[in-house]
């Protein structure tokens, strides 16, 4: 979803992929009924496409969202059943250009899930009591599953340097959205069919093109549903600024400092877990990227500086990726 800047400063950056930025899978599912989480990797710095060519890479996120919140504050964490969701991505990610304007890219997610959530001895949530705690038990599930694979067509042609461009694709139901005693929003996948929609522009700043800044957007638009459940429409922003000029021997180093902006509305249907579902989440995302061509290892760690949560939701503290790629 995602960099070294000589006489053009645009053309030369490395092709990583036009948008590892968009891989919008940085969580398995949008986790909106008593979890939340940003919902895409808009933000993966500076790294996009400089010509005919191709990438693959593999991605790794982990979050572990333990702490309650309601609106903007933290709250306790007896107001909400869920305790604890842990999740652990791995995302396969190929992208390939033909040409200087049009490309394509295919994300294939998997997610190991650790879910802990309170519910009476009856089988039922707490929330689905209206009162009395005097049966309830703690109940741990863990499960793996693959995600909703994601398709891309990308065109650069908005500049002739590529600095400048957008994406239009589909998220496919092919994610797990049945796993037994989960809630929807919990899931993996989403089971939704989604038209995904993404623009993004760089910039350098300064004349030796040693700093330079970019945006970012995406949208995730839910078209098809199944199971009465339709997950909200998400938009993630981000806009950051790189560093280019540094380097240990052969070994290219480029720091970042990035901050992203996630809005997911309301999931619907009756299969939806009432009022805790929809979030605004603000980020900062510092990260660091090592380059010894064609072999790239990229992280960072997204740390959240304001939730706006509807009902009780979950957050984590911090979100951790890591990427590997080879360009070709």
């Amino acid at each position: 979803m995602q960099p070294i800047l000589p006489s053009h400063p645009i053309r030369s950056i490395t092709a990583f992929s036009l948008l590892v930025a968009m891989l919008a899978a940085s969580c398995p599912a949008r986790l909106g009924a008593c979890a939340s989480c940003p919902s895409g990797d808009v933000g993966t710095s500076y790294n996009f496409p400089d010509g005919a060519g191709g990438l693959a890479w593999m991605q790794y996120n982990f979050e572990s969202q333990s702490q309650n919140y309601s609106g903007f504050n933290r709250a306790p964490a007896d107001a909400n059943h869920d305790k604890l969701i842990q999740t652990s991505t791995m995302i396969a990610g190929f992208q390939y250009f033909w040409n200087e304007k049009w490309g394509f890219q295919v994300l294939v997610p998997s997610a190991n899930t650790l879910y802990r959530y309170a519910q009476h001895n009856d089988g039922h949530s707490e929330e689905e009591h209206e009162g009395g705690h005097e049966e309830e038990q703690v109940v741990t599930k863990q499960w793996w599953a693959m995600g909703d694979i994601r398709l891309n067509a990308i065109w650069t042609g908005l500049s002739k340097d590529q600095s400048t461009g957008i994406n239009l694709g589909v998220k496919l139901p092919s994610g797990n959205w049945t796993e037994p005693n989960v809630e929807r929003s919990v899931q993996v996948g989403t089971g939704s069919t989604d038209i995904l929609f993404g623009f993004y522009h760089r910039h350098r700043i300064t004349s030796d093109a040693r700093w330079s800044w970019y945006s970012q957007a995406q949208l995730d638009a839910p078209v098809i549903s199944q199971g009465g459940y339709t997950p909200g429409i998400a938009v993630d922003v981000a806009a950051g600024v790189y560093y280019s000029g540094l380097r240990i021997g052969k070994v290219k180093i480029r720091p970042i400092a990035q901050t992203l902006f996630t809005t997911v509305a309301a999931d619907s249907g009756p299969a939806a877990s009432g009022q805790n579902n929809g979030f605004q989440q603000l980020s900062l995302a510092p990260g660091i990227e090592f380059e010894l061509h064609p072999v790239r290892l990229y992280t960072d760690v997204a740390m959240p500086v304001m939730n706006n949560v509807s009902g009780n939701q979950l957050i984590a503290p911090a979100q951790v990726r890591v990427i590997a790629s080879y360009a070709f």
